[in-house]
């Protein structure tokens, strides 16, 4: 399986399975009036969108979108197992900013979450829901969704093997967000180089628990 990041909370996510090698999903792709390039000519098997904010819904920017989901439930495609759960993106039950969809995906016996826009702490329930995982995409900007001290709570509730932060500011990113440090200082880790593309095997992540990795943008 393999990880790559395009800035925000947008990744591309490849791996094989029994229907299809080479099977393309793409988490919350944004416009580009985030201040970040669109990558060109991306062909998606699946596009999976938490909710509908312009920096979170750009499926019009793919040249083949395939399934597009965006509500909570449980899918089947090509050989993927996906589910998405409903949270919010506030405090408030989705009263101020509305809802915010946490998809889980799994494949090649290993799971990946992402938190989407998520605006509050996990109750119980959602944290069983969620099951093991292995790599979890959490959102540690501030501003939009839960704050470093609520997000460092999230992670260790969850007990990922890997940690990789998203919705952050990067250079050229428009949004008021915050950038790695506070982040870093909470967890008291910060990693070293970004990682440009990261190849996962459920064989290697045996002894891992909380490594943060710090992709850098394709």
């Amino acid at each position: 399986m393999e990880i790559r990041w395009f800035g925000h909370s947008f990744f591309e996510v490849k791996t094989d399975t029994i229907s299809q090698k080479g099977v393309k999903i793409y988490f919350d792709p944004y416009h580009e009036e985030i201040g970040l390039n669109f990558p060109k000519e991306l062909e998606a098997d699946v596009i999976l969108t938490s909710h509908s904010h312009m920096d979170h819904n750009n499926i019009e920017g793919f040249k083949e979108k395939g399934v597009v989901l965006n509500t909570a439930g449980e899918y089947s495609v090509k050989g993927v197992d996906i589910k998405g759960m409903l949270s919010f993106h506030d405090k408030d039950e989705g009263k101020e900013r509305g809802i915010n969809i946490i998809f889980s995906v799994s494949s090649e016996n290993l799971k990946i979450v992402h938190l989407g826009d998520l605006g509050h702490l996990l109750d119980e329930k959602q944290i069983k829901n969620l099951g093991k995982v292995d790599v979890l995409l959490v959102p540690i900007g501030g501003n939009y969704s839960i704050d470093t001290k609520d997000v460092s709570k999230t992670i260790k509730e969850i007990g990922p093997k890997i940690i990789i932060p998203m919705h952050y500011r990067v250079e050229g990113e428009k949004n008021e967000l915050q950038g790695l440090e506070p982040f870093c200082k909470e967890m008291g880790i910060c990693p070293g180089e970004p990682v440009r593309k990261l190849i996962l095997k459920s064989s290697n992540l045996d002894g891992k628990d909380m490594e943060v990795v710090v992709m850098e943008r394709s």
